[in-house]
């Protein structure tokens, strides 16, 4: 009997490859942003999401008032003259006010105001440091011609919400002030399926995230995902007993993760040094003291002048690399122009005979 089974081609196997997830910025503006993470393995949505959602809303920094001295008012329930509004109104008009820390240092900032009008957080003299991001927010109004309102504001970076200080430490006629630093205001994830060609159990993370503008939602998520790798990061190199798993990880264990995340832009490196550094995919401080001397000096252009540069970097931060012979000291020196930007090659090794230049004289060795 014909089987007819036996014309039945069996099906071909059809191989999985692996997905690598990536994020892609559905909305953008600078006070909200869509972001889709996508595709992730089954439960990873949830595993991503959740703790992103704790580090944004609790985490990031920020710059905010602390504490205010009003001219002719000693406490917050007194009445400034000719001023419509109470102190304690003025106070929280001011804690409304949002501010963007430029270089991230504490400072001070004056609000000097005559004559009647209305008073906004554009009218704040603010220093190099600050940029005042909703100049339109209504402070006080002067309500006569003889009115003054003379304010200084001290300004501090900080992370999440620090309630006014209280006691007696705190100096007469000093307003203070409770500081909410962080400048993500809200912050939603959900999970939904997808799928990758015939494999339907995927995860797609939808974030969504709002600030006050002095950040973006972008930036406060870089932020974010580098205070959860700075907090991993101690998982990477642990074994059993607590210690490195390899040689790969002898420095990191005694790096902390902020250092080792540090960019190399951030050396000052010269222009060679770090070109160098650059083009062999070399980023973060770690990543040069994770390598050894061979290995350093092994990158292309980068010799003994280099080296000393970046150890002498290093060490100005408390980390040194191994002083060891290099493998062949002066490969540095391979021509008199200074390759800045990697435009030239090595020269080859010529001989030239005769009177030509380069050639030997009589006598010479």
């Amino acid at each position: 009997m014909l089987d007819i089974n036996s014309f039945v081609e069996d099906s071909p196997a059809v191989e999985e490859k692996p997905v690598s997830p990536s994020i892609h910025t559905v909305e953008s503006t600078d006070t909200y942003a869509k972001f889709h993470i996508e595709p992730l393995e089954r439960g990873y949505g949830a595993t991503l999401g959740n703790p992103m959602r704790r580090i944004l809303l609790s985490s990031i920094e920020g710059a905010a008032v602390t504490w205010v001295k009003i001219e002719d008012a000693l406490h917050e329930y007194s009445v400034v003259p000719h001023v419509k509004e109470e102190v304690m109104e003025i106070l929280y008009n001011i804690g409304q006010v949002r501010i963007r820390s430029v270089t991230g240092r504490p400072g001070k900032m004056r609000l000097e105001v005559a004559g009647e009008g209305m008073i906004s957080a554009g009218d704040i003299a603010a220093s190099s440091d600050f940029e005042i991001v909703n100049p339109e927010q209504h402070i006080a109004t002067i309500d006569s011609s003889e009115g003054i309102l003379s304010v200084e504001l001290n300004v501090e970076p900080g992370k999440g919400y620090q309630p006014a200080s209280t006691g007696d430490n705190v100096p007469r006629g000093v307003l203070p002030m409770d500081a909410i630093f962080n400048p993500v205001r809200k912050v939603n994830y959900t999970i939904e399926k997808t799928r990758v060609g015939q494999i339907t159990d995927y995860e797609r993370l939808i974030l969504e995230v709002w600030t006050n503008a002095t950040t973006t939602p972008a930036e406060a998520l870089k932020k974010a995902s580098d205070v959860l790798t700075n907090h991993f990061f101690m998982f990477k190199n642990a074994d059993e007993s607590g210690g490195v798993t390899s040689e790969e990880g002898r420095r990191a264990r005694i790096i902390p993760a902020e250092v080792y995340q540090t960019s190399l832009e951030k050396l000052d490196l010269s222009p060679r040094t770090f070109n160098s550094l650059k083009r062999a995919n070399l980023h973060k401080v770690g990543q040069v003291l994770d390598m050894t001397n061979e290995e350093i000096f092994g990158i292309k252009n980068f010799g003994v002048k280099s080296f000393t540069e970046i150890n002498e970097k290093l060490k100005d931060m408390g980390y040194g690399l191994e002083e060891e012979e290099p493998p062949e000291a002066g490969d540095e020196e391979i021509t008199e122009v200074e390759d800045v930007y990697g435009l030239l090659e090595e020269p080859s090794e010529v001989t030239v005979e005769g009177d030509g230049v380069g050639s030997k004289g009589p006598g010479e060795e």
